[in-house]
């Protein structure tokens, strides 16, 4: 055991500056660098497959965590549902179905979005609802998520980019039916 720790330490230094020169030019933030180099460490640690060639693999992991991290960048989150057009002249729409407030017209379209969303979330295959309900409202990371169920994060955000153009589409008829009353 300790020739195997000593032989990832060698790797580690071995490979550090030139995988974070590769991370570099393809993200935009120091710390989301940091975050996928210290990913690929870990998956090398994890790892229980023999690795033949471990330039190749180091290099392959490196890319797919940074596709992994431009995938969960976009814009998948229930905020861009509720993105305004300036032409409505009703910038905060989101806002005014999430602020307090004691009027009677806010309360009632806080009802009717609320029956919609539980509506479209019903209407989702319970994977993606469950994934959605975790990960948005719930505010639990995909690694959280993957831990508990056992699918692979790259799943769970296939089945919430699913769930939020459901949800994006039931919420813009809402939202256009709202606007145009």
């Amino acid at each position: 055991m300790p020739s195997e720790k000593r032989n990832i330490t060698d790797i580690i230094n071995t490979y550090s500056k030139r995988l974070m020169g590769f991370i570099r030019k393809r993200v935009s933030s120091e710390a989301d660098a940091e975050d996928i180099l210290q990913d690929v460490f870990y998956q090398l640690i994890g790892n229980t497959q023999p690795i033949e060639q471990l330039t190749a693999w180091l290099f392959r992991v490196t890319r797919n965590k940074i596709t992994d991290r431009q995938r969960k960048m976009q814009p998948d989150l229930l905020d861009d549902i509720f993105e305004d057009d300036e032409e409505d002249g009703l910038a905060g729409w989101a806002g005014l179905l999430f602020e307090g407030g004691d009027n009677p017209e806010t309360e009632f379209l806080r009802t009717v979005f609320w029956e919609t969303l539980n509506n479209a979330l019903n209407e989702l295959p319970e994977t993606q609802k469950q994934v959605f309900v975790w990960n948005e409202l719930e505010d639990i990371p995909f690694k959280v998520i993957a831990e508990h169920t056992g699918e692979t994060v790259n799943t769970l955000i296939s089945r919430k980019r699913y769930a939020v153009l459901h949800l994006r589409n039931r919420l813009s008829s809402l939202r256009d039916e709202l606007l145009n009353y």
